[in-house]
Order: C-alpha cells, then sequence, then structure tokens
C-alpha cells in the first residue's frame, strides 16, 4: 500500500471541487494520460504514478476527495496544488489542502480502516509506503512572492530553519498514525522553472536567490532525516534529491528543451484551456510554468525507486560485498530498499 503527501507535483485530483486558480482538469493537461484530464498538472503521469507502477500495484492510488472505501486498503493520495508545509503558503491562489490538513485526511482514512481490518490495521500500515513531497509553494507561493510579508521576517536561513521545525513535527504526526517507511523529496529545481526564470531570472538564467534558499532547505532536510532515523528507531526514513536527477548532460538522456513550457501558460503559470501543446513532449523538461512532464517524472521516479547514483537519495549505505575487496562502495537507500 502507498500513502501519498504533497502539492501539484503528485495531486491526481484533489484539487478539482476547490476554489482555486490551481485547478488543470481540462485539456491539454493529461493529453498523454489513458483518463485524460484528470486534475494532474503534468501531460501524463506524475512521479507518484509512475511509483505505484514500480511497486508493481493495480491501479493508481486515488484521490482523498474520490477515493472509496473498497480503494484505501491499496493507499491515498493526499496531495493538493499549492499546498506547503506552512498553511500560509498558496494561499495566494485560493482553497487548498495543507500538510497539516492531509495528516488530518489521513487519521480519516485510518478510521475507515479500521472498520475493515480491525486489530491488523496497525500492522497493515507499518508495512506501506509514505512519501512526502512538500516545500516548494513555501517558496513560490509564499517567501517569494512580491510584496511577501514572510520575506520580510526571515532571513531565507531563518526561513529555511522555520519550515524544517514544523516538518519534523508534522513528520512524527505522520509516524505516530503508523507510518515506518518514508520517503521525504527534497526540494526540485524550482529556480529553474520557467516561471522563476522569466520572473527572477538574469539574461534566462536560474533564479540565483531561490537557488540558495532551496540548497538551505535541503541541507537541514538531510540533517532532519538523520535525527529522525536517529529518534524513530522503528521506522527507515529516506532523503531523495530531486534536485540531480538530470546530471550534468541532460540532452544524452533526450531532453533538448531546458527553459521553455511544453503548452502556452497564463499569467499564474498554467497551461490555457484546450490550448495546443508541443508534439515533441518527451524532449521538454517543463510542462508549464512549474511542472514537469511525463518524461521528465519518469526519469525521477526510477532514480527515487532504484537510487542508481549514491547522490539520488540519503542516507547511504555501506556495500559490504566491496568491503571483502578491500574497496569501500557506498550506495543510497533507494525507495525500494525501504519496502
Amino acid at each position: 500500500c502507498y500513502f501519498i503527501f504533497g502539492d501539484s507535483l503528485v495531486d491526481s485530483g484533489n484539487n478539482n471541487g476547490l476554489s482555486t486558480s490551481a485547478r488543470v482538469k481540462y485539456p491539454p493537461y493529461g493529453i498523454d494520460f489513458p483518463a485524460g484530464p484528470t486534475g494532474r498538472f503534468t501531460n501524463g503521469k506524475t512521479v507518484a504514478d509512475i511509483i505505484t507502477e514500480l511497486l508493481g500495484l493495480k491501479d493508481y492510488i486515488q484521490p482523498f476527495a474520490t477515493v472509496t472505501e473498497s480503494e484505501i486498503i491499496n493507499g491515498v493520495n493526499y496531495a493538493s496544488g499549492s499546498s506547503g508545509i506552512r498553511d500560509e503558503a498558496g494561499r495566494n491562489l485560493g482553497t487548498h489542502v495543507g500538510f497539516n490538513q492531509q495528516l488530518n485526511n489521513h487519521k480519516i482514512t485510518i478510521s475507515s480502516l479500521t472498520k475493515t481490518l480491525k486489530d491488523s490495521t496497525a500492522a497493515h500500515l507499518n508495512k506501506c509506503l509514505y512519501t512526502v513531497g512538500m516545500g516548494s509553494n513555501d517558496y513560490i507561493n509564499d517567501y517569494f512572492l512580491p510584496r511577501s510579508a514572510t520575506s520580510t521576517q526571515y532571513t531565507p536561513d531563518q526561513f529555511a530553519g522555520v519550515l524544517i521545525d514544523q516538518y519534523s513535527k508534522q513528520i512524527r504526526t505522520l509516524h505516530d498514525a503508523g507510518a515506518r517507511k518514508i520517503a521525504l523529496f527534497g526540494l526540485g529545481a524550482i529556480s529553474c522553472t520557467p516561471n522563476s526564470i522569466v520572473l527572477f531570472g538574469k539574461n534566462g538564467t536560474c533564479a540565483e536567490r531561490i537557488t540558495g534558499a532551496v540548497q538551505l532547505f535541503n541541507v537541514r532536510l538531510k540533517s532532519l532525516v538523520d535525527q529522525l532515523n536517529k529518534e524513530l528507531t522503528d521506522s527507515k526514513v529516506i532523503y531523495i534529491n530531486s534536485t540531480g536527477t538530470l546530471g550534468r548532460y541532460p540532452n544524452k538522456l533526450g531532453f533538448k528543451v531546458f527553459k521553455s513550457s511544453c503548452c502556452r501558460v497564463n499569467n499564474v503559470g498554467l497551461c490555457n484551456p484546450s490550448s495546443t501543446a508541443c508534439p515533441n513532449r518527451n524532449e521538454f523538461i517543463f510542462w508549464d510554468g512549474f511542472h514537469p512532464t511525463e518524461a521528465m517524472n519518469k526519469l525521477t521516479a526510477a532514480r527515487a525507486f532504484h537510487a542508481a547514483d549514491p547522490s539520488d537519495a540519503y542516507p547511504f549505505v555501506c556495500d559490504t560485498i566491496a568491503i571483502t575487496t578491500a574497496s569501500k562502495r557506498f550506495s543510497s537507500l533507494s525507495l525500494l530498499s525501504i519496502l
């Protein structure tokens, strides 16, 4: 079973019925997804969808907004576009389901599960995979907004500390609810999205001040993973590196367009309804002003699941076979390895 917490990168329809600008149940979104537009913020599958396939689960994990009691045994997707670690994130776009509320929704799910599984509920939850990807909107749709009160209240270093302090409490709440196999996705290259380049970049380059802020957060997140593993000894917690997926030579992976969106976007950075999408979508990293294409999501999910490179995930584990040959080799704990 698989439980998904996050924002628009893995939202599969929880925002469809909300009063928000962060809703995408219209074409060209879903142009490459079998069911068409579903509320996924990309042309096809999200990272969570692809991880679901890699786990061997029969169906995609259903959004909390529409999941049935018979489906929750396989897990639930609580992710909501524009949500963040703090409730303030994304309020500029309208209603959303922040991480605190996602955790409350998970409690509702557990209550429903208990009706079916009774005394075996805890054992079931302990075996599930939990992925959490939060923080992007705390920066994009709060800290770096024009005239943001948050940015006047905190330096980037202080803000990273505030986020991690709250994140720590939230992950412990998830652990208290039965999570034992937890993967925390670090912030990706949000400074290099088409939207960030237009608003904050210089001469078409990534926005340096956002890059610095993201690095401060990710460094603290890795330290949080160490702390959680030390204190929650009955659990495995890993950090997934979302910034190094492309490596040094993304063109060798088939990508040719790095700074432009595949669709024509509106003033919010989302695709215009019924606009024409680029035909060569597998060559684009970004689908709209913020979100990756399915092609990029496939790469991210595969790297997270298998950790082909030691930089893909943290912490590192020592390969004992390599030690016997007198040359230490270190690999990362991937999603697969914590199951």
